[in-house]
C-alpha cells in the first residue's frame, strides 16, 4: 500500500481455491482470528501472528500459509481480523485483472471496463477509511499487548511470538520489530518489561518510510523481496538491505527473489512456475527463519 491507500499490484493476484484449510475460527483478545496448528499430538513450539495483506484474514491463500507455517514449523498460528470487517472482497482480484487489461472490444471498453471500476471504487473505499495507520495500528498494539499479558496457550518459559507481514502487514512487522520503548510490556511474573514480538517475518512490505522505519529496527527481521517490487523498487531494496546487513544489534536478514512480482509470496500464480517456486521459496525462509529465532 502507499501513503494513499493504494497500489495496482497490492490487489492483484491469484486465488488458491484448491487449498483444503485444517485452521478453525474464533476470537481471540476481540478479534475473530482465524487459528492452525501442528499435526495432531505436537505441542506448539512458538506462536506465529500473521498481519495480512489488503484483502484480509479470509484471504483462502494467506490461511493455507497459515496452515503450512503450523505444520512444517510446529507452531500455533493466528492469523487475526487486524481490519476489523473493512477488507475488501476477494471479487476485487479478477475486477482489477480485467481493469488494467486489454480492451480487445467496445464492450469492454465502454462497458466492462467503467462497470469493473465502479465495482473497484466501492469496494476499495471501506479498506480506505478503515485500515489507516492511525486506526489500525492501535489495534495491532493492543492485541499483541493483550497477547503478550496472557498466560502462554502452551507450556513454555517465556511465550515466544513472532509476527509475519504480508504488504499492507508488512509495515506492521516492521514496526512491531522496532521495539518502541511505549509499547513494551511487563512480562508475567517479572517486573521486567519485554518487546511484544522476539522477531519479525515480511514479504513484499508496503508503507514503509526508507530510511527512517529499517534504521529503527532492533529485533531479528527477515525480508523476502523482489528487486523491482513496486512498493519497494531497486533503490530502497538495496537501502533496507544495506541497513540490515550493518546493524549491530541483532541478526537480521533480507532474500532477494529476482523477478518476484508484488504478492509472490501468498498471492503468487501457481501457474506461473517461476512465481510458485518463489512463493514457495519465500514460505521456507520464514519457516527457517522462525525456527532459528523462536525454537
Amino acid at each position: 500500500m502507499t501513503s494513499t491507500g493504494y497500489c495496482r499490484d497490492c490487489f492483484r493476484g491469484t486465488l488458491h481455491g484448491d487449498a483444503v484449510l485444517t485452521g478453525h475460527v474464533m476470537h481471540i483478545h476481540g478479534l475473530p482470528t482465524y487459528v492452525a496448528k501442528p499435526e495432531a499430538g505436537t505441542e506448539p513450539r512458538a506462536l506465529i501472528v500473521i498481519i495480512s495483506d489488503g484483502f484480509g484474514w479470509e484471504l483462502r491463500n494467506t490461511r493455507a500459509l497459515a496452515d503450512s507455517y503450523a505444520k512444517r514449523g510446529e507452531f500455533l498460528v493466528y492469523l487475526p481480523d487486524f481490519m476489523d470487517g473493512a477488507a475488501p472482497p476477494q471479487s476485487l482480484l479478477a475486477d482489477i485483472d480485467g481493469l488494467m487489461g486489454p480492451s480487445p472490444d467496445w464492450y469492454t471498453t465502454l462497458i466492462l471496463k467503467p462497470y469493473w471500476a465502479l465495482k473497484t471504487v466501492a469496494g476499495m473505499l471501506p479498506f480506505l477509511i478503515w485500515t489507516r495507520q492511525y486506526i489500525a495500528k492501535p489495534r495491532i498494539i493492543k492485541f499483541f499487548q493483550d497477547l503478550r499479558a496472557s498466560p502462554a496457550p502452551f507450556q513454555t518459559p517465556r511465550l515466544k511470538i513472532g509476527v509475519a507481514g504480508f504488504c499492507w502487514g508488512g509495515y506492521y512487522t516492521i514496526f512491531l520489530a522496532q521495539d518502541n520503548p511505549e509499547t513494551r510490556i511487563a512480562n508475567p511474573g517479572s517486573a521486567e518489561k519485554v518487546p511484544l514480538v522476539d522477531c519479525g517475518f515480511t514479504a513484499h512490505p508496503s508503507s514503509v518510510s526508507m530510511p527512517s522505519d529499517v534504521l529503527a529496527v532492533r529485533l531479528p527481521l527477515s525480508v523476502a523481496n523482489g528487486p523491482d517490487d513496486m512498493m519497494m523498487g531497486r533503490e530502497k531494496m538495496v537501502q533496507l538491505t544495506k541497513i540490515l546487513e550493518t546493524k549491530e544489534d541483532a541478526a537480521h536478514e533480507v532474500v532477494v527473489y529476482e523477478g518476484a512480482k508484488h504478492g509472490f509470496a501468498n498471492r503468487g500464480d501457481p501457474n506461473d512456475p517461476k512465481q510458485a517456486e518463489m512463493g514457495l521459496l519465500a514460505e521456507d525462509q520464514a519457516v527457517r527463519w522462525f525456527k532459528k529465532q523462536l525454537h
